[in-house]
């Protein structure tokens, strides 16, 4: 599993560096301000949490964990829920996609919620 998680973390900050660059050198003359903001804040979300992708894959070489591996999945979806809905919403301008952004703010917090029990029952005091 560590293999996979090391490589969807990859892909996505392949992504995230493609996506930021082409909201900086793309997007900024066709976007409002607020919407450029909506683009930056979806951009700075799927960087972090693709870097939280990262550590688990690291973590699930040292520590191998079912909770790891599923803090991952949900790093993954929260990621495309998260900041995939408010990329849309800031290209296309449909406000209704607002209503998802949540779940993939709670599937963030399911990620690093799994993460700490994980290391809550791995780890000595």
């Amino acid at each position: 599993m560590s293999k996979t998680i090391l490589m969807s973390a990859s892909a996505m900050l392949v992504l995230a560096v493609a996506l930021g660059a082409f909201g900086a050198h793309g997007l900024k003359a066709h976007l409002s301000a607020e919407l450029m903001q909506t683009y930056k804040t979806a951009v700075e979300y799927h960087f972090y949490h693709a870097l939280g992708l990262l550590l688990l894959g690291v973590l699930s070489l040292t520590m191998p964990s079912n909770l790891i591996n599923w803090a991952a999945l949900f790093l993954f979806v929260g990621i495309v829920l998260f900041s995939g809905s408010l990329y849309v919403l800031a290209i296309s301008g449909i406000k209704w996609l607002g209503a998802i952004t949540p779940l993939g703010g709670l599937s963030f917090i399911a990620g690093w919620i799994l993460l700490f029990v994980a290391a809550w029952k791995k780890l000595p005091l």
